[in-house]
């Protein structure tokens, strides 16, 4: 069951902009993918919330999102390549979408992150 209510606005962008005319699962990822990637400002500044499987805690950590994961690492969920603020900048990490809390982006990414979240809140799938 869904966990949030249905958003006419954001069903029709996501029919009509973002799955429109995918026949199948990988087409769906796809088009995901190709929305998040040309509508994301990349890097935006976020926080990952990581969670343990030892700890039932959730940890957050400040993070630098610098880009969409490859495509192939897609298939079955979005995923974004990190960095830690005031980290080793050669330490990029991936990170479900979904694990992300944007801190600082543009409307535009704020607004396609949440299409994102809206759709694994509904329930939907690839």
């Amino acid at each position: 069951m869904a966990s949030v209510e249905r958003d006419e606005n954001r069903e029709n962008r996501i029919e009509t902009e973002i799955i429109v005319d995918a026949e199948d699962k990988e087409e769906r990822a796809m088009g995901w993918y190709y929305y998040l990637d040309d509508t994301l400002e990349f890097p935006f500044v976020g926080k990952w919330k990581k969670k343990s499987r030892k700890n039932p805690p959730i940890e957050e950590k400040p993070v630098e999102v610098l880009g969409m994961a490859p495509e192939d690492e897609c298939l079955k969920d979005m995923y974004v390549e990190v960095a830690y603020l005031n980290g080793n900048e050669e330490d990029v990490y991936t990170a479900k979408l979904s694990d992300i809390e944007v801190t600082d982006a543009d409307d535009d990414t704020k607004e396609a992150i949440a299409d994102w979240l809206y759709w694994l809140a509904r329930g939907y799938k690839f």
